[in-house]
């Protein structure tokens, strides 16, 4: 028996912030980066407190590790808040779901209703029971995964995301594509996962160039908000896979940006997922199947399931090109050194990843080795 659940409530649309007019006077916890508060971005959402009836942990950087999501978690206990607000990209929602989590079990503090505000349009963060926290004595991402993660509130507002550097756009649109492109291949995936993935996956195409080629563009901001919150659901129901395992290791050992890396990996994903040997296959995976009827709703497919992949490969090929992404790792300020000195602990580190066993063909060490000596 399967379940569809959705627990978080989606605030979304221009003036979304309003809603914070509803909370003001109780304690927030505010948990974001060092940025919002120089950039004064956090104002739009202070600007709905009372004074005096908040406090601010700033100090969220990429990947947050361990001792990081320690010391917020310190904080909540001292605070004791009705409320904690993440606000900012994945980094900092996942290191405030860890803080709620740990403070509630630690601290015994209770009711906490927990908001999530993304900043960026990628991870989908702010609808999901996921969160990513790094070791970085060991150099390993570890994906939490856990119900009691998911934020009561998601608020969706467009204005927020208008800053967000060209590159970073590019960066973190190729995530949302990565996560909706496998949870509809995934071996969980189903009816009500893959309406969410489709949706987001098309929007991507549809918008996400826009999006990177004006700031001011608030239809594509806002387009993209809402594919990267699809992909969020659909990948929360279905989970992910190989892209991802190997992602995760990828910037743990050399730390490149992770929807630059999933960017990276995704053609050669799909190529090894769909598992297409010649041009007279009479039989495919569901996979493949899956990749061609994706193809098609976005408006690329081909005349059969073979086509239909590669066009699929090419077009998101052709996407990275437009927004100048890298398509190698060693483009990524990774040298070859580097790369080789640390492929089987990557390749090792993917298979023990909790994301690998959703994807929808298995994959050997050899497996994992072949593609990244692709994408070097």
């Amino acid at each position: 028996m399967d379940t569809f659940k959705v627990k978080t409530e989606i605030k979304f649309g221009q003036n979304a912030l309003e809603y914070l007019k509803t909370i003001r006077d109780q304690k927030i916890l505010i948990v974001t980066d060092p940025f919002m508060v120089q950039s004064n971005l956090i104002g739009k959402v202070t600007e709905f407190f009372t004074a005096g009836n908040y406090h601010v942990f700033s100090d969220i950087v990429p990947d947050p590790p361990v001792e990081l999501v320690a010391k917020g978690v310190t904080e909540a206990k001292a605070f004791a808040p009705d409320v904690i607000l993440a606000l900012g990209g994945g980094s900092a929602i996942d290191a405030a779901k860890a803080i709620k989590d740990l403070a509630m079990k630690i601290g015994n503090l209770k009711d906490i209703t927990f908001i999530a505000i993304p900043t960026t349009s990628g991870t989908g963060s702010e609808v999901t029971s996921f969160a990513v926290i790094t070791d970085q004595e060991k150099g390993r991402k570890y994906p939490l995964i856990s119900d009691e993660l998911l934020p009561d509130i998601a608020i969706l507002e467009p204005e927020l995301v208008k800053s967000v550097p060209p590159a970073t756009v590019a960066d973190t649109g190729m995530d949302v594509l990565t996560h909706a492109i496998e949870a509809y291949v995934s071996t969980k995936a189903t009816d009500f996962s893959d309406a969410f993935a489709e949706k987001a996956a098309q929007l991507v195409f549809q918008y996400l160039k826009r999006s990177y080629d004006s700031a001011d563009d608030l239809v594509a901001k806002e387009k993209m908000h809402h594919a990267s919150c699809l992909a969020g659901l659909a990948f929360n129901m279905a989970s992910l896979g190989l892209n991802h395992a190997m992602a995760h290791n990828i910037g743990g050992k050399l730390h490149v940006p992770h929807g630059r890396t999933n960017a990276i990996l995704l053609p050669y994903i799909i190529e090894f997922n769909a598992n297409i040997e010649g041009y007279n296959q009479t039989s495919y995976s569901e996979a493949a199947k899956k990749y061609a009827r994706l193809a098609h709703l976005i408006g690329f497919g081909g005349g059969n399931v073979r086509s239909g992949v590669k066009n699929l490969m090419n077009e998101i090929k052709k996407l990275e090109k437009s927004m100048e992404m890298p398509s190698s790792i060693l483009e990524c300020n990774v040298t070859k050194d580097q790369f080789a000195s640390n492929e089987v602990e990557i390749a090792l580190g993917a298979l023990e990843d909790s994301t690998i066993d959703t994807n929808p063909r298995m994959a050997t060490k050899e497996d994992i080795l072949s593609i990244l000596h692709e994408i070097v």
